[in-house]
């Protein structure tokens, strides 16, 4: 299946887009075999097109892609890399949301900034565990939290303002 994956991931880059979009939909249907190969493609290929491709497949294959994708944000200090891995992770919704969470115990700042931006992408779906956050964690986490809520816009700080008035209550 290995050879197979690696022939399918070589056709994202054909010219037909009919047969690009055949190779996207049957490496999703390969579902967690795939996600390292992909990995791979996001880390090393020097296109974007072809990161686009990968993060987007990432992004469809969903859960089984999520630790694999954090973990290598970890290692993997290069700013293309986690700018892709960070929007296919915000492209997962509701399943992404509180491992990413759990990302921002990091000591990497820059790394920090990518998870608050996958968290923003996924939108609502990220609130309360951001807003428990933002009350529960250390000074670090609550502060990315907060941040993260406030980037979030209208919705975020509405629960940032509510995390306040409900410290004030105390």
């Amino acid at each position: 299946m290995e050879q197979e994956i690696t022939d399918l991931i070589g056709v994202l880059s054909s010219r037909e887009i009919e047969k690009r979009h055949e190779a996207e939909d049957r490496i999703v249907g390969m579902g967690e075999e795939a996600v390292l190969p992909l990995i791979e493609v996001l880390m090393e290929d020097e296109t974007d097109d072809m990161r686009w491709y990968a993060a987007r497949i990432l992004a469809r294959i969903g859960e089984p892609a999520i630790r694999p994708l954090i973990m290598t944000m970890i290692v993997e200090q290069d700013p293309r890399f986690r700018r892709y891995a960070a929007a296919a992770l915000g492209s997962m919704g509701e399943a992404a949301a509180e491992p990413l969470i759990e990302a921002f115990a990091t000591e990497d700042k820059e790394l920090r900034g990518f998870v608050s931006l996958a968290l923003c992408r996924i939108g609502e779906p990220a609130l309360a565990p951001l807003k428990r956050l933002s009350k529960e964690g250390d000074e670090t986490m609550r502060s990315c939290a907060s941040l993260t809520l406030w980037k979030m816009g209208e919705e975020g700080i509405k629960d940032l303002v509510e995390t306040f008035d409900e410290d004030e209550n105390i």
